[in-house]
């Protein structure tokens, strides 16, 4: 069963099983550094850079080599895959696998353009990107984030995620060997 929402007519439409990731590469890099100017702060998408304040030109070019040094995916010198998040062949974020130093595990990290927010896109590309994971051999799969970023914790949940919390922080872990929840 597909998550829903509705558009801008007030119709529902499926929006779980028309997520889609793709490869971050030259060919998606460009609108999704506009899908992060448009609806998202710098710090929310990337590492901090020294750079005025704000998408300037300087921090969008920061973030397209963020990017790039990633194109080689798992087996690269970062040992990250970052996939752009589609619907409808639009772009809406971006969610990353980055090897992890135990063998079988990956940490994963997603931002959404705030449009996208709260409709279900976020756990359909984490379950999308859990399948991937499994195809390239991975058992486990890692989070972390803060007790304060609801939607974040909301789809960790839902996705089936181990929660612990520390200190305001919540590390979560997700057992690919083990059966997904039910929708």
């Amino acid at each position: 069963m597909g998550w829903t929402s509705a558009d801008e007519g007030g119709r529902l439409r499926h929006v779980a099983g028309a997520v889609r990731l793709e490869p971050v590469d030259e060919r998606n890099l460009e609108p999704l550094l506009s899908v992060a100017a448009a609806e998202a702060e710098p710090g929310e998408v990337m590492p901090p850079v020294e750079a005025p304040a704000g998408w300037s030109l300087a921090r969008r070019e920061a973030f397209r080599e963020f990017h790039r040094a990633s194109f080689a995916g798992l087996d690269g010198p970062t040992g990250s895959q970052m996939y752009a998040i589609l619907v409808g062949g639009e772009v809406l974020g971006m969610i990353r696998m980055t090897r992890c130093d135990e063998p079988g595990t990956v940490e994963t990290g997603m931002w959404l353009g705030l449009s996208a927010r709260g409709q279900g896109v976020g756990a359909a590309a984490l379950r999308e990107l859990l399948n991937l994971a499994a195809r390239a051999g991975m058992r486990v799969v890692v989070a972390e984030t803060t007790v304060d970023n609801v939607g974040a914790v909301a789809v960790l949940e839902k996705c089936g995620a181990k929660l612990h919390e520390d200190g305001g922080k919540v590390h979560a872990e997700i057992c690919l060997d083990s059966t997904p929840p039910a929708l």
